[in-house]
């Protein structure tokens, strides 16, 4: 495999970009499902703190994963694929140097974009109630960190400013966020949290300049097409629960039948030879045996 998402992800997302048109970006809960974005033909994925904290802890999207954990959790996924990856990198995990240090960590792993949200910590999942913000002000600050801690390390790692305001506080509320964050130097602006086709277009309707939207599997929202979000003029739509749910529903299915039958099920989907492509066990094995002795 070869290893260009280490080097120069965030020069490809870049590039990408402004060819124009929209990015679809899969969720990856781990290094398994970039892989498998990849070999389904994505130009992204998505590193979902929410997938990353079910796969990593099995535990709900609470602020429970350290700044390390979401980090080498990132650097994995960079490894194991091909693909420019996008990741949640949460609140920054505290102020001005922790942003500082989850900047150059998430650049030195290669990430090649992050987006950074406005809630006090410990933080939550955006489509959950009771979702606390930190003042407008603070946030701005915030970016305004991780935009100078770019800098200062000459990085290129693409910036992402989310607010989470739209469900606590409502739609102009959390678009007089979105816009002050986008005079922060970020590159890209996030309100998160949608659930209807009516708040995506009111997103669409008062934001100028490149945007992302996030599509969660079962809402209003998700009955959009690509090709509908992309009139509306933004640039990235992440899917960050599509493989999850769907490898919670495949997994289930399978253990069900194995524990109601006592064998595994007749009509699997997968077989080895699936999984070694998935995991390219023949690339590996052909490095391994250059150096291995026939005596």
């Amino acid at each position: 495999m070869r290893q260009t998402g280490l080097l120069n992800g965030a020069a490809r997302l870049r590039a990408r970009l402004a060819r124009g048109g929209i990015l679809a970006c899969p969720g990856g809960a781990d290094a398994l499902t970039a892989r498998l974005v990849q070999q389904a033909g994505f130009e992204a994925v998505y590193m979902t703190g929410l997938g990353a904290t079910a796969a990593r802890l099995g535990t709900p999207d609470l602020g429970l994963m350290t700044q390390s954990e979401m980090a080498d959790q990132a650097r994995a996924m960079v490894r194991a694929c091909d693909l420019p990856v996008i990741a949640d990198a949460d609140t920054g995990y505290g102020g001005p140097l922790n942003i500082r240090r989850t900047i150059q960590d998430y650049a030195m792993a290669g990430v090649a974009a992050l987006h950074l949200e406005d809630q006090e910590s410990p933080k939550r999942c955006g489509q959950l109630a009771g979702v606390r913000l930190i003042d407008r002000a603070s946030a701005v600050q915030r970016l305004s960190a991780a935009v100078a801690a770019r800098d200062e390390m000459q990085a290129n790692t693409v910036l992402i400013g989310r607010t989470d305001a739209l469900q606590p506080e409502g739609l102009d509320r959390a678009l007089d966020r979105a816009r002050a964050y986008r005079d922060t130097g970020i590159d890209l602006v996030f309100v998160d949290g949608v659930k209807s086709r009516a708040e995506v277009e009111g997103i669409a309707q008062g934001l100028d300049g490149p945007k992302v939207v996030s599509l969660v599997d079962g809402t209003d929202a998700a009955q959009l097409g690509l090709s509908d979000l992309e009139d509306m003029g933004f640039c990235v739509a992440l899917y960050a629960v599509t493989a999850l749910f769907g490898a919670i529903s495949g997994a289930g299915d399978a253990l069900t039948t194995l524990a109601q039958t006592g064998r595994p099920p007749v009509q699997s989907r997968t077989d080895y030879g699936d999984y070694a492509q998935v995991v390219d066990l023949v690339s590996h094995q052909a490095f391994s045996h250059q150096f291995e002795s026939d005596v």
